[in-house]
């Protein structure tokens, strides 16, 4: 992709816009914790960027516990890490923002580019309300109404179509691998952050590193 084509930008938001996903691993840790599976970090590492009732069958399945629990008695699991996960979300304030990521946005903000949000926590509008960086936004993917998670390409396919832009005119930002697989497989542009993204189009260590002119740098 030329960079004169980008016109729009769909954000992933743990890792990407605000570290929340230490506060995921602490609630699915807690959650761990009571149904009696080891936390680990290959466990953590798993559930990143999955979505909450998959998140709780991993975590069932690496305890062997998979089959003790009616549906029912799972969506109580998941409604209570989700609870835990809010209450840890409203200590959030601005200074929370990773770095880098507000000059960022200001950036496109100022330049007149279509932001997205394409997270699959159902939490994303809290958070960006307590980071203050709701108008940034045109639109947040809805994934109550996705029916495939990532790594399948749906939410930034829907990300494109929330912009009003085909999706070669769009850039999706991530900072997990199953995140760089869906963009890749909507057919838009891949911003990785971090050193492990190899599929990424564009590739920044850290948050700090992202702008516009480092990324038209590498393409």
């Amino acid at each position: 992709m030329d960079f004169n084509d980008i016109k729009g930008f769909a954000f992933d938001m743990d890792g990407v816009i605000a570290d929340t996903a230490r506060f995921h691993g602490q609630a699915w840790h807690q959650l761990a914790d009571k149904v009696g599976t080891e936390w680990t970090p290959e466990l953590a590492d798993a559930l990143k960027g999955v979505s909450r009732m998959d998140s709780l069958e991993l975590i069932l399945k690496a305890g062997g516990h998979e089959n003790e629990y009616t549906e029912e008695e799972k969506i109580a699991l998941a409604t209570e890490k989700n609870d835990n996960y809010v209450r840890l979300v409203e200590t959030l304030t601005p200074d929370d923002i990773l770095p880098g990521m507000k000059a960022f946005l200001d950036e496109l903000k100022d330049a007149h580019y279509h932001l997205v949000l394409a997270s699959a926590s159902k939490n994303a509008p809290k958070v960006l309300q307590y980071l203050q960086l709701t108008d940034y936004f045109e639109g947040i993917v809805d994934p109550a109404k996705l029916s495939k998670g990532k790594p399948d390409p749906e939410i930034y396919v829907e990300a494109a179509k929330t912009m009003n832009l085909p999706v070669n005119q769009v850039a999706g930002v991530e900072d997990a691998q199953a995140g760089i697989q869906a963009i890749n497989g909507a057919g838009e542009l891949s911003i990785g952050i971090g050193s492990s993204l190899h599929d990424a189009d564009v590739k920044f260590n850290t948050t700090g590193e992202v702008s516009l002119a480092a990324i038209k740098k590498q393409l």
